[in-house]
């Protein structure tokens, strides 16, 4: 099976609902693909995020009724769990000082550190903490009240409330899937992205601590002919496309 290139598998790439059960797909294609997702762009590189790769048969069928047994669901050969870790800020920010360890070395005097690592240091030693960190939204909401005044003067960055950054961490989790799917698409594998499910019911499945979010299920599989819920339907390109 040859890859698709890029533009070929973002039109054969379609919402399946009917998946062929005579036709298996392989664990490590899907597990590349899903290599590959983590390769998408994400904010701040914090990576906020998890992927739940669901093989067992068992397993799925426990997640099918979950997901209201939908078709896609039901005929699914494996399912993939996109899930947003904004609770692993803090991990993810010292994450990313060691690899500025790895990139510029250790414990380097602040006389002697580049202007780009300084930078990078003090984005992840101070700023992101000073944007995720909250208290029962509390500190958001003061951080939310300073930013509007600095407003007045100067261009800044607003999204610095809990509200916020979930809709941030969601938005970068929604890259990664879509990064997915294409990669499917090109591999000729078929998926669906399905945020019909009841997610506390499937955090708890799946072992999820408090502070996880389910970002959407994806069913995966072949399509059968009839799995295609008929053409393929947009708004016409000019009426969404502003040139400015």
């Amino acid at each position: 099976m040859s890859e698709k290139t890029v533009s070929e598998a973002v039109n054969y790439r379609r919402s399946v609902r009917v998946y062929d059960s005579e036709k298996p797909i392989d664990t490590a294609i899907v597990k590349k693909c899903l290599e590959q997702a983590s390769l998408a762009p994400t904010s701040s590189n914090m990576q906020l995020w998890e992927f739940y790769h669901i093989t067992s048969k068992e397993m799925m069928q426990k997640i099918a009724p979950l997901c209201f047994n939908q078709n896609a669901a039901r005929t699914a050969q494996q399912l993939v769990v996109f899930v947003v870790r904004k609770d692993l800020w803090r991990k993810r920010a010292k994450a990313n000082l060691a690899f500025m360890d790895e990139v510029f070395g250790k414990n380097n005097p602040k006389s002697e550190q580049r202007s780009r690592e300084k930078v990078a240091r003090n984005y992840y030693g101070k700023l992101i903490p000073f944007t995720y960190f909250d208290i029962f939204g509390i500190f958001g909401y003061i951080k939310y009240l300073m930013i509007l005044v600095i407003g007045l003067f100067r261009p800044i960055y607003r999204e610095v409330r809990n509200s916020d950054m979930r809709v941030v961490a969601h938005k970068t989790c929604g890259l990664a899937a879509q990064t997915f799917m294409l990669s499917m698409a090109a591999e000729g594998y078929d998926t669906c992205p399905m945020e019909g499910s009841d997610t506390w019911r499937l955090k708890r499945l799946l072992g999820l601590p408090f502070g996880a979010e389910i970002n959407m299920v994806i069913s995966c599989g072949i399509r059968k002919p009839e799995g295609v819920y008929g053409e393929r339907f947009r708004i016409p390109f000019e009426e969404i496309y502003k040139e400015v």
